[in-house]
């Protein structure tokens, strides 16, 4: 999908130690497409000696098994930082948040979400059928909408590395919201 072609490649999923100056692999696992669960695809799992007991999983359910496995050898990361392709996923965030995971995920603009003081409404159980979940009475907002709402003066410019042409930088806004 982002290489806006179709690629011929392996696709692996990985987790890093990173600091300000270098990233270190600490886990990797390759990523099957459900393509490659069918018997069509036979002759190129033998062909790749991929074993018959792995099959396709998506990429965050790979990613939380990796850090269950990392945690199982006493290593946590600090915040974990992922791009839209997880932090879109309402899944993958609630097993960071299951896990008790401080994270910071990309989102995309188009992405909705409540203001962070709105509350849940949990309706009245009428005694019949299952008890119903809690609610939300507004509407939720995109997150683009939510930037624009907080005002640019909410924004700071941040540096978070050096780049081979200049320094990267960018305007953040920080806001708290429920998803």
């Amino acid at each position: 999908g982002t290489l806006g072609k179709v690629g011929n490649c392996q696709v692996g999923v990985s987790v890093h130690a990173a600091s300000d100056t270098a990233s270190c692999p600490l886990s990797w696992r390759l990523f099957l497409p459900e393509s490659w669960d069918t018997p069509e695809a036979d002759g190129r799992r033998k062909r790749c000696r991929i074993p018959d007991d792995e099959h396709h999983r998506p990429k965050w359910q790979l990613a939380l098994g990796m850090l269950d496995e990392l945690a199982g050898s006493g290593l946590r990361p600090a915040v974990l930082v992922a791009d839209t392709g997880y932090g879109a996923n309402a899944d993958f965030r609630r097993g960071l948040e299951d896990r008790g995971l401080a994270y910071v995920l990309q989102a995309k603009a188009e992405m909705t979400a409540h203001g962070e003081g709105v509350e849940p409404h949990q309706p009245a159980y009428g005694g019949l059928g299952p008890r119903p979940l809690p609610r939300y009475r507004t509407r939720p907002v995109s997150l683009r909408e939510h930037v624009l709402a907080a005002g640019r003066g909410q924004g700071r410019t941040l540096t978070w590395r050096k780049g081979s042409k200049a320094a990267m930088s960018s305007h953040f806004v920080l806001l708290r919201v429920r998803l």
